[in-house]
């Protein structure tokens, strides 16, 4: 079974449904208001575990009522939460997520996610050392996952580093990304001096550039492009989260990367038939009848 342990953001999503986006100084009428346990750390978890995994969750959140239910939520989803640390009189993170006009905009409270720090990776390190791949984002401290990445090196263990949202990377923490899985903005951001193939030729076998609906595009021996699978979207909330997920567990298990980015897109493609990011996260089944049409 594959063993992968996510270093992330763990928060609430607070999500309102409107037909349109309000303009500035503007005030519209919205649908509805749903919450959902959300933090791209936590939505990776709960998509590799679906998967088949064993998944160790490391990260912070606060004593309050977000709190108690994030924890809650991922120990229902058969993720270890040992190294979920807790924080008295701080808030936990929140994202408030707007679904309008076919897509989603985002505003992130980082909270105690701004709390995760060198002593925690380290009280992780023999986890980090047993895994088989370990995934981070950027929703901590862009200092700590320079830490992880040295970490990861140290241990000889894969690092997936899905670098949303955007922003530089020191040049000695690219070297130590096995695989880095950023959008076609993000990319952008990263490497504003390259086309996106420029970029991605620079990083064959370790670059994967998400697209959306078009599929990821990664180099092997050419570059290529896997495409998305159609469906209909109700939220894409999540999607890329669900996509980096399964991406990790099919390379965790021993799985080539044009494979296991099939796989990924298959999950990504039922996540987003549902509302919240992790509401429609797939399990093993339903991602193998996927892969069958």
């Amino acid at each position: 079974m594959a063993k992968v342990t996510v270093v992330g953001s763990l928060s609430i999503d607070l999500v309102v449904r409107a037909a349109k986006r309000p303009v500035a100084g503007e005030t519209i009428i919205g649908e509805d208001l749903s919450l959902f346990p959300g933090g791209k750390g936590a939505n990776q978890a709960v998509a590799a575990a679906r998967l088949g995994a064993t998944v160790t969750m490391v990260g912070c959140v606060g004593d309050d009522s977000y709190g108690e239910m994030i924890i809650k939520n991922l120990e229902k989803e058969n993720v270890n939460t040992s190294l979920v640390k807790r924080f008295t009189k701080k808030t936990s993170g929140t994202a408030h997520i707007t679904v309008a006009e076919g897509d989603n905009s985002i505003i992130v409270v980082k909270g105690t996610n701004d709390l995760v720090d060198e002593s925690l990776i380290e009280e992780a390190r023999a986890e980090i050392a047993s895994s088989d791949i370990v995934m981070a984002q950027y929703e901590i401290p862009l200092p700590i996952i320079d830490y992880l990445a040295k970490v990861c090196e140290e241990e000889g263990t894969s690092f997936l580093l899905n670098p949303a949202p955007a922003a530089d990377i020191q040049t000695e923490t690219l070297k130590r990304i096995t695989y880095l899985t950023p959008n076609e903005n993000e990319n952008k951001l990263i490497f504003p001096n390259k086309t996106s193939d420029e970029a991605i030729a620079d990083f064959p076998g370790n670059l994967l550039v998400t697209l959306g609906g078009k599929g990821v595009r990664f180099q092997t021996d050419t570059i290529q492009t896997v495409p998305a699978f159609k469906v209909a979207v109700t939220d894409t909330t999540g999607a890329g989260d669900t996509f980096n997920g399964a991406f990790a567990v099919a390379i965790a298990e021993g799985k080539d990367i044009e494979t296991a980015v099939l796989f990924g897109n298959a999950a990504a493609a039922l996540s987003v038939q549902k509302l919240g990011a992790q509401s429609g996260m797939p399990d093993r089944e339903a991602v193998k009848e996927m892969l069958t049409q």
